[in-house]
């Protein structure tokens, strides 16, 4: 039990020591020495060290307890350390650890590849298993290239696909992008994202350009990467009838529509995935985060006849790695994908999300410094503008000190956008609605004060 009589995993935060506790800024400064310096930030508020975390709560190594807010980056949505998935991967790691995934491959990989299958919105789907999400968009971009023989790519102004070679060459922040600059590919078109209804036509047309005048070096576009709510990039949400309009457009020029579902899928949205929901149909969607119940790993799932430009195995495949089809990972994703299913998340999640947002507008109605509080399902964010006129672009880091403010009160939330002015909130679909209240209540007494 945690102070107030609440069990661990549904506790209200307890803070015993000014966080960074004494232990963490120890293993701080342990870090600094043994980890590339650019990895792990650390400053004077800021990181703490997780011991222990279940459901919704995050214990410190100096005994502080969290209320966790960002579901360790939307993976924890059906909480941390749920028994279901506990129980799945301890009894998998009993029997197989490891196996040779596209040599002699487990049991394990074909039933998760097959409930993958029957989860598609397709009538005969192929997947490919990673462990991460960027590397599941690196598979859907081969896969777009050898379906369409057209190597281009359009992809979307603030769009995040993950930190490799790939997909950092279609993730748009230039601070990400510039060190690296020499080692990108430079066939992809950045068109913007519209979030306004008037903002649709503009973009559209902007993909249609890029279409007619093809990718930046010369190259067709074959490929129209796309997440169907752009969740680093500061959880922005496309206005109705865009995503119709954009696969149309694609699919008019020949070019395969991948789905970057990594954030949004899998029930984190309100539904199995986001991109139909919102009238995406795409070819190829990208899976990760949620998908391993903890454990990592990804997939890249796709229509059978766009995977199928993959050639046969003649004893060497083309895209593999050594953990593929990791036993473990797939009989956690194979527990949690229960869950998902017969404690229907996703419904959890789209109501849970509508109470969230109703309950930040409620609460910071009239605040001068607010932008907007927007979200899909369990995907939302609170933006803050630079000063008193919502209009105005957003202060920079003003997430990030909301962040770090939120921090030494016991509640975890993140920053996202490409100016960090958005507090984003990815919490698990199994916290009490108590415990979300009281989180919420602390967040936006954070958002009023960060104006003062």
């Amino acid at each position: 039990m945690v102070r107030g009589g609440r069990p661990f995993g549904d506790a209200f935060p307890h803070i015993r020591v000014t966080p960074p506790g004494p232990r963490s800024r120890a293993l701080g400064k342990r870090l600094r020495r043994a980890e590339s310096r650019n990895v792990t930030f650390i400053g004077d508020r800021f990181p703490v060290f997780w011991e222990e975390a279940l459901a919704a709560n995050v214990r410190d190594v100096d005994g502080n307890v969290y209320v966790d807010l960002t579901g360790a980056f939307g993976v924890a949505l059906a909480g941390h350390r749920h028994p279901r998935i506990m129980r799945a991967a301890t009894r998998q790691q009993q029997r197989l650890t490891h196996g040779m995934g596209d040599i002699h491959p487990p049991a394990a990989k074909v039933e998760l590849l097959e409930r993958l299958a029957g989860l598609a919105p397709w009538p005969e789907a192929r997947a490919v298993l990673a462990s991460a999400g960027s590397e599941a968009v690196e598979i859907a971009l081969k896969t777009a290239l050898l379906s369409t023989g057209k190597p281009g790519i359009l992809a979307f102004e603030c769009g995040y696909h993950g930190l490799t070679l790939g997909a950092l060459a279609t993730t748009h922040r230039d601070d990400f992008r510039a060190p690296f600059r020499k080692r990108l590919y430079d066939g992809v078109a950045f068109v913007p994202f519209p979030v306004r209804p008037e903002e649709m036509s503009p973009s559209l047309a902007s993909c249609e350009r890029a279409f007619e005048d093809r990718a930046r070096r010369g190259d067709a576009i074959g490929a129209v990467l796309v997440e169907p709510v752009q969740g680093r990039g500061g959880v922005r949400i496309p206005p109705r009838g865009f995503f119709p309009e954009l696969c149309s457009l694609a699919r008019r020029h020949g070019a395969v529509v991948v789905a970057d579902e990594v954030f949004t899928g899998l029930g984190r949205c309100g539904s199995m995935f986001a991109g139909p929901a919102l009238g995406l149909d795409a070819d190829l969607i990208c899976l990760g985060k949620a998908l391993g119940g903890g454990f990592p790993l990804s997939a890249c799932l796709g229509r059978a006849e766009v995977m199928d430009a993959w050639p046969e195995s003649a004893g060497e495949a083309l895209h593999t790695s050594t953990f593929l089809g990791h036993p473990v990972a797939c009989a956690a994703s194979l527990a949690f994908l229960d869950l998902v299913e017969s404690e229907r998340l996703d419904r959890r999640a789209a109501r849970m999300g509508e109470h969230l947002v109703a309950r930040l507008r409620d609460a910071l109605a009239g605040v001068g410094h607010l932008s907007d509080v927007r979200g899909l399902g369990l995907l939302a964010g609170v933006e803050i503008a630079a000063d008193g006129n919502a209009a105005r672009v957003g202060q920079p880091g003003a997430g990030a000190r909301i962040a770090t403010q939120l921090l030494a009160h016991g509640v975890m939330v993140l920053p996202a956008g490409e100016r960090g002015q958005v507090v984003e909130l990815t919490p698990p679909a199994t916290m009490s609605r108590d415990l979300l209240d009281r989180a919420l209540k602390q967040l936006a007494r954070a958002v009023i004060d960060s104006s003062e």
